[in-house]
Order: structure tokens, then C-alpha cells, then sequence
């Protein structure tokens, strides 16, 4: 059995190296394009804290601010009210405001919701597939989409309230 025991550690050494050799060059070498300015967003199909799908092509030719934030993100907290000031004040036949969730409880999100008295569509990414689709790794993230379904500007980090009015003012002029 000793002389056993030796190769069976080795053989699972082997093993452990290959399976974190193939799982780091997996992640170095991935050929998902993370969506830059200019680039047509890439579309997704989320169910809201309201029960329903909303889908990005379901805006097609308005102009879409779609956030990526969550309640443990003290950033994210701080702009939302800014964002429903905006909202308020937006006409909702030129640009549509989505909220994306980042896994996390939907009672969580629905007290925080409740609390600040957000009214635009917040989305659950509970498996977090649109946030990878989007490359976002820095929260808050705010992706600009024009009417004509391309990235018009990428906000990383907390937005002000005039950074959103100053930035839905030029992506929806025609």
C-alpha cells in the first residue's frame, strides 16, 4: 500500500494542476468581446421585480440608460435617487430607465426599492448572465444605448445627476 500511496498522490497533483491550468488559461484566453462604445448592445431577456420579461429589443428606437447595481453597493445606493429625479423628468417616449439587479434577493431588492421610491423597471440578473454579457466587473456600471441599439457611453462608478441629465440629453438628440 506504500508504494501505492506515493503515486496516487502524484497522479492527484497531476490532476489539480491540469484542472487550474485549463481553468486559468480558460479565463485569460476567453473570446467573449466585452461590448465597448459603439458597439451594438448585446440584447437580453430579464423578469422584473414587476413579474414581467422585459427585453432590451422590446425598446428598440428609444434610448435605454440600463444600470448595473446592487444594495451591498454603497455607490449604487447614493446615485439610484438621482436616477428617479432623472426618470421623473424624462420623456418616456425617448428613453426608457432598467435597473439591473446583481443576484441577489428579490426581497432585498423590493425593500430597498420600496424604501426609496424607485418607479423604473428593476431587473433580476440572479445568475448573473447579463452582467458577464456586459463585462461588467465594477459597480455601479451604467451602459448608455442610443435608439439606434448601439452603446452611446459606458459610466463605471457612481453617476451624478447631472453627469444623467448632461448624458440622456445627448443620447437622445436626433
Amino acid at each position: 500500500m506504500g508504494k501505492h500511496r506515493k503515486w496516487i498522490q502524484i497522479v492527484i497533483f497531476a490532476a489539480v494542476l491540469l484542472i487550474g491550468g485549463f481553468t486559468l488559461a480558460g479565463n485569460l484566453f476567453h473570446d467573449d468581446k466585452k461590448p465597448v462604445q459603439g458597439d451594438k448592445a448585446p440584447d437580453f431577456s430579464l423578469i422584473g421585480l414587476d413579474g414581467k420579461e422585459h427585453r432590451l429589443s422590446d425598446y428598440k428606437g428609444k434610448a435605454v440608460l440600463v444600470n448595473f447595481w446592487g444594495t451591498f453597493c454603497p455607490p449604487c445606493k447614493e446615485e439610484m435617487p438621482a436616477m428617479q429625479r432623472q426618470y421623473e423628468k424624462t420623456n418616456r417616449d425617448s428613453i426608457e430607465f432598467l435597473a439591473v439587479n446583481l443576484a441577489e434577493s428579490p426581497i432585498t431588492v423590493q425593500n430597498f426599492i420600496s424604501q426609496n421610491k424607485i418607479t423604473f423597471p428593476v431587473l433580476l440578473d440572479d445568475k448573473e448572465e447579463i452582467r458577464k454579457k456586459y463585462g461588467v466587473i465594477n459597480y455601479p456600471t451604467t451602459f448608455f444605448v442610443g435608439p439606434d441599439g448601439k452603446i452611446a457611453s459606458i459610466k463605471v462608478g457612481m453617476m451624478s445627476e447631472e453627469f444623467i441629465e448632461q448624458t440622456i440629453a445627448q443620447v437622445t438628440k436626433k
